[in-house]
């Protein structure tokens, strides 16, 4: 019998014990991988991705005779450590189910100490961790000898890691892995992007050109029912806002009447204020309700996932920390709060019901604002449509690499030639010239240009023509800095009579007086004092207090998602609608059309306004709020040349504000092509602070590249520190060092990542081809009212004379 064939009849026989039947795709896989082939698995969630590629790698050590205590034998890497324990429940049911020796372990943040030491010496032949944690081995003395019998990496979810810098590091990590082995198979496991064929080539990188590989869709069509939740009349629906409480009583009766449901939220803040709120209005959900987010102590969550996993709770209230292919059986009930700005990740959401072959995935949508009902058709259309957002890749990212040769480096050391070799080996690195490696050799051993005078920033030495750290400093403070996910610094939140409840952001924590009353980890909590890294806190009975908030909580809109968003805009002109939420916002949109218009999809929308506040200009490409950011200062600066301005500029999602205290020249703008593409680079540079954005990017990149430490466990270096210490490096490149590639990444990430520079250039040359609707009106319109609302908020008016603002607003329209 041949490995193809054990593989299929044992893999067949186990399904068939469990009362399942294979798949077209499980099949291929194991016949792919028994060939001994690289690749990558598509497949909805729910059908059964892991066992297409768990199975062959327990039954190919069966087949090979490979007995426990062989050694490493498969790594799978996972991007979050929610995921950690249903794979390691998935593997052991199958080693049990298919009689195999072998172990499984993982290795996450979540791990404890001593396992992680024992881990050092000897690895189970399964291991389940995270691109951090495989960093961290690959640090660690002796590493080749714990990974010489690995013949198997898999990388599941690969779509989150792939648009992220610790993409970056799989991708590193997998070039030396490969070094080792030269007969290493790696297959990625996916859910739909638009860019399936490029996210295999990165993942495989020098590899895939060998044609060993295979790519397998599953032909499995995924049932999705999505029901909005609507309030009894358009007018008790907010214009504007991101919270949704005002359908919390619409909500409890989809949580009462179902077994069990997940609550998903966009941020963390609104994850604790729906779940107080539920609370008040349903008492009896506690006890039988939790919440979930990262910055829950990792006791919490696991609780939480267990009682999730074994139907002991009703509903949980979470954020993207259950986003992935978490497993619970049990959840019977999604509902999504407000829209998730992108198609993949409501349908990643979505796919946490029904979480099984067949099954019918249920979400509710629950609009925080009126205009959100269209983005609730928009995303039912582009997920039947199967139209779906790209992950980009991060190319070049080097403070990654500076990272990655210092691991190297801490270890065993690197040869120049053979690291060079590996690296260029992978997507983000394959068009790295010898001269940038040299210059990256030269920054870790003597500090580059600017900073040699400093022995600190000497931290590899050559000896023999290998790289290496000698220092035990040098290296301790390397391995506890390896990760690419940089935050502000952490404050642990701790009972004064009790445990550990989580933590919260720093800068939340300062604004606060002993006495002040927050919530957080589903707790109504009075701040103590702060000592140290630790909030003391006790539990309070008021009513009201703060929620922690955490940077970086708005996503923005996606493209795809902007494009449908435009399509059914119009769409809500018909009256008579075939779908419920187009009927239902009829009258807001009658009222857009009446004061102003409702665009159509090749048309942009342009709005005048004259009040007291000044002279106002609206725009509406629909696409997304970092794009609107770049394209709102692109064009102030392109009508200052016309006429000397100064704007105050707002943006959302769907349009930007430019606000003048003299009248805005918009027709003469428009009359010499204010939107064209020619000479857009030198225009962009000129229309922002250019300078200041890359400084504040350079924060992060000195950090992931080790040029700041940010402290012990314990004693954490203060964020206004670190702060101080990448804005002196910064200025220090500007000033001497301009060629420095840290220094040039920064400016590179602003214009890639910030500005979305390649979306804002396709947005123009849409534009340009787009007939261009001006209205002037005497009101702010339906479209516009959202926007003035987040410039009132950005301008940090107090609360009293923010309600008292928007309610006027509001009133301009009875």
């Amino acid at each position: 019998m041949t490995l193809e064939q054990f593989i299929k009849t044992q893999s067949q026989s186990w399904f068939q014990g469990n009362g399942w039947t294979s798949f077209d795709f499980q099949t291929q896989a194991w016949q792919h991988f028994a060939e001994g082939k690289s690749g990558m698995v598509n497949a909805p969630t729910g059908s059964g991705k892991t066992y297409s590629l768990l199975l062959p790698i327990v039954l190919e050590g069966t087949f090979k005779n490979i007995k426990q205590n062989s050694g490493l034998q498969a790594i799978w890497i996972i991007p979050i450590r929610a995921l950690a324990k249903e794979i390691q429940q998935a593997t052991e049911r199958a080693l049990f189910g298919l009689a195999s020796e072998w172990s499984v372990q993982t290795r996450t943040g979540d791990t404890a100490q001593k396992v992680k030491t024992q881990q050092k010496k000897k690895l189970p032949e399964i291991l389940i961790t995270t691109p951090e944690s495989l960093h961290i081995l690959l640090a660690t003395k002796g590493y080749p000898k714990l990974f010489k019998n690995l013949k198997t990496v898999v990388v599941d979810e690969w779509h989150e890691l792939l648009g992220s810098k610790r993409g970056v590091m799989v991708e590193l990590a997998l070039s030396r892995l490969r070094g080792m082995n030269p007969t290493l198979r790696t297959w990625g496991i996916s859910a739909t992007i638009g860019n399936m064929q490029e996210s295999l080539e990165v993942l495989l990188g020098e590899t895939y050109k060998a044609q060993n590989h295979a790519y397998i869709k599953a032909n499995i069509a995924k049932k999705l029912e999505v029901i909005s939740v609507l309030p009894d009349h358009i007018d008790s629906l907010p214009w504007a806002g991101h919270l949704g409480i005002k359908l919390l009583e619409k909500v409890v009766p989809i949580i009462l009447a179902s077994k069990s449901t997940l609550i998903f939220t966009n941020t963390r803040s609104q994850a604790e204020i729906w779940f107080q709120r539920l609370l008040e209005v349903a008492p009896e959900l506690a006890g039988i309700m939790a919440m979930h987010h990262g910055s829950i102590s990792k006791n919490l969550r696991g609780w939480v996932e267990d009682a999730l996993y074994d139907g002991r709770l009703k509903a949980v209230v979470c954020t993207s920390s259950l986003d992935l292919g978490v497993d619970f059986r049990p959840v019977e009930t999604i509902i999504q709060i407000g829209s998730p700005k992108g198609v993949a990740r409501f349908m990643q959401r979505a796919g946490r019901s029904g979480h099984r072959p067949g099954a019918t995935s249920k979400i509710y949508f629950v609009p925080t604002h009126s205009l959100e009902l269209i983005e609730a058709s928009a995303l039912r259309q582009a997920a039947l449509n199967g139209t779906i957002e790209s992950r980009l890749p991060y190319l070049r990212s080097f403070d990654v690499l500076l990272q990655y040769l210092t691991t190297l480096a801490v270890s065993e050391g690197f040869t120049a030639e053979k690291a060079l070799e590996e690296i260029r080996g992978t997507a983000s690195f394959n068009s790295i010239t010898d001269r940038e490696f040299t210059w990256c050799l030269n920054f870790l051993v003597y500090g580059g240009d600017s900073l040699g005078g400093y022995d600190d920033f000497h931290k590899v030495v050559i000896e023999d023509g290998v790289y290496k750290v000698v220092s035990r400093k040098i290296a301790m403070r390397h391995r506890m800095s390896i990760g690419a996910i940089v935050s502000d610094t952490m404050i642990q939140v701790r009972l004064k009579r009790g445990g550990f409840l989580g933590h919260v952001e720093e800068y939340f924590i300062s604004r606060l007086k002993p006495g002040d009353v927050f919530w957080f980890s589903g707790y109504n909590l009075e701040f103590v004092k702060l000592k140290g890294l630790k909030a003391e806190v006790v539990q309070s009975t008021k009513k009201t207090g703060l929620v922690p908030s955490y940077n970086g909580g708005r996503m923005p809109l996606s493209a795809e998602l902007g494009a449908m968003l435009r399509v059914k805009l119009r769409e809500a002109v018909i009256k008579e609608s075939a779908e419920k939420e187009l009927r239902f916002i009829y009258p807001l949109i009658a009222l857009q059309q009446s004061r102003s218009c409702v665009p159509s999809a090749n048309q942009l929308l342009i709005e005048k306004l004259t009040d007291h506040d000044g002279f106002h200009v609206f725009v509406f490409p629909f696409e997304g709020r970092l794009v609107h950011e770049g394209l709102a200062a692109l064009l102030a600066y392109r009508l200052s040349l016309f006429k000397k301005l100064t704007f105050t500029i707002a943006m959302n999602d769907y349009g930007f504000e430019l606000l003048s205290d003299t009248e805005i020249p918009i027709e003469e703008a428009l009359d010499s092509d204010v939107f064209t593409l020619r000479g857009i680079t030198d225009d962009i540079a000129q229309s922002i602070n250019e300078t200041e954005m890359a400084r504040r990017k350079f924060r992060d990149i000195a950090k992931i590249a080790g040029l700041v430490f940010s402290g012990f466990p314990g004693n954490p270096i203060k964020d206004r520190h670190m702060q101080a210490n990448s804005q002196l490096f910064f200025n220090v490149f500007h000033d001497m060092d301009n060629q420095n590639l840290l220094y040039r990444q920064a400016f590179e990430e602003v214009h890639e990542f910030q500005l979305e520079e390649a979306r804002l250039r396709a947005a123009l040359a849409r534009i340009e081809k787009q007939e261009i609707i001006i209205v002037e009106t005497d009101k702010p319109t339906p479209l516009a009212f959202p926007i003035l609302v987040d410039r009132l908020n950005s301008n940090h008016l107090s609360s009293e004379s923010l309600r008292d603002r928007i309610r006027k607003m509001a009133g301009d329209f009875s």
